[in-house]
């Protein structure tokens, strides 16, 4: 596969603070996702992936490397608020080679619609890191109306420049994806396009709110309102947007030779659904880190397929380069596995050993095959997820020689890694001042 018009195009959608059972074809109890749910029909649907962290930008970093977010010091806060604007440290560093810069080198076109979230201009940003084009907000949380964030600062950009398109945000994203699809139609050059999404994160707003942005502003953690209905909505017109790129793909000519991967950033907010799983966003736990995963290429997956592979946000650096016959930068080792030989196969799942680490609450976690060795404020826990997906049955003490061994491997794998600076942040979005 060495000719440009050989390799196949990628479009990854990523949401933002999905919950694991918010969509049907994971179980949801409300009809929000009929095209998401066409897509698990046309392609595979994954049980056990896995977020890199459970809040937004440390697993956006692990996304554009590759590699253990752990490794870069902007991935340390948790995650980068808007205080850091204009930061010449905390960001994703233009030197650093990402999934956008390599695919790029190699003659893909680039593009990022949607959530940037690793670090702000001048010094960090999608056109510094690999991307041809981005349309989208530099920051995390932003008014799907006013588009300003928590200070108020207008966040949605056309490039480098600030842009005052008007319109519900979610939509905006749908419909430059489309256009960049169109455009793409027309260059005979292979693409990544990265659409990712804000909804459903807070604001609680759906299209029909525009009045309720006047009311917040200033206040966009928005804990004095929403509802699982307007939540259950948000997802909603995501989906639909969604259903807008598979029709332009096929329009012209390009859903045969295109790789659509959807998931989330993280693991559930305040009105997600995570049955059977619990933990929420900042929580080591399975609601907070497990997500959905789909994936569709037509004619080279299988539809239909479920699969128990345990996977991780870092790999499909690896899985996207290898799918275009593009070789990683050497000195920027890969801790991501390419996904290609399960595709192709179908076989039993291998076996992953995965490791998460975070300052907030001191947590720790390590997945090894079925088990889970969980750490909390210095209690340990056990799990067999196999049989306790909701981590409710803590076999520590009846396998204290299992969970001697977990602990001793985490361990080893932390010396590997730089330690958690001093003057890194974990920033919560509300406590239980705020809800019980």
């Amino acid at each position: 596969m060495n000719r440009l018009s050989d390799r196949p195009n990628f479009i990854f959608i990523m949401a933002d603070d999905l919950g694991y059972a918010d969509l049907g074809c994971y179980g949801g109890r409300a009809p929000v996702s009929p095209h998401l749910d066409r897509m698990a029909d046309e392609g595979v649907r994954f049980t056990d992936a896995y977020a890199n962290l459970p809040v937004c930008s440390p697993t956006r970093f692990a996304l554009m490397t590759g590699r253990y977010q752990y490794r870069l010091r902007g991935a340390a806060e948790e995650p980068l608020t808007s205080r850091y604007r204009g930061s010449a440290e905390l960001g994703l560093s233009p030197e650093h080679p990402t999934l956008p810069s390599l695919l790029r080198g190699a003659g893909y076109h680039t593009a990022l619609v949607g959530k940037w979230h690793l670090g702000f201009a001048p010094h960090f940003g999608p056109l510094k890191s690999g991307y041809m084009e981005f349309f989208g907000a530099m920051g995390g949380g932003l008014d799907y109306f006013t588009h300003r964030d928590s200070n108020g600062t207008h966040d949605l950009y056309d490039g480098d420049t600030q842009t005052h398109e008007v319109g519900y945000l979610t939509d905006l994203i749908s419909n430059r994806a489309v256009r960049c699809i169109e455009a793409s139609a027309g260059r005979r050059q292979p693409f990544l396009l990265s659409v990712h999404y804000t909804a459903p994160h807070w604001p609680w707003e759906t299209r029909g709110d525009e009045a309720e942005a006047g009311r917040i502003a200033g206040a966009l953690a928005h804990t004095d309102g929403g509802s699982v209905q307007t939540y259950q909505s948000m997802i909603h017109h995501m989906d639909e947007g969604i259903g807008r790129i598979f029709a332009a793909l096929r329009a012209h000519g390009l859903d045969e030779n295109t790789v659509v991967v959807f998931t989330s950033d993280n693991g559930a907010e305040r009105f997600s659904d995570t049955w059977p799983l619990v933990g929420k966003k900042m929580d080591l736990l399975e609601g907070g880190i497990r997500v959905p995963l789909l994936v569709r290429w037509p004619g080279r997956i299988a539809a239909g397929h479920v699969s128990g592979q345990v996977t991780i946000t870092m790999d499909w650096v690896a899985t996207f380069l290898e799918w275009a016959d593009v070789a990683p930068h050497p000195e920027y080792p890969l801790d991501g596995e390419s996904l290609c030989a399960h595709f192709e196969t179908q076989g039993q799942p291998t076996q992953r050993v995965l490791y998460w680490r975070m300052k907030y609450r001191d947590q720790q976690a390590l997945r090894d095959g079925d088990w889970k060795y969980l750490s909390i404020e210095g209690n340990d826990y056990l799990f067999n997820l196999a049989h306790d997906a909701r981590e409710r049955a803590n076999l520590a003490r009846r396998d204290p020689e299992r969970l001697a061994r977990m602990r001793a491997a985490y361990a080893h794998w932390c010396e590997t890694m730089p330690g958690i600076p001093q003057d890194a942040r974990s920033v919560l979005v509300y406590t239980h001042k705020d809800m019980p």
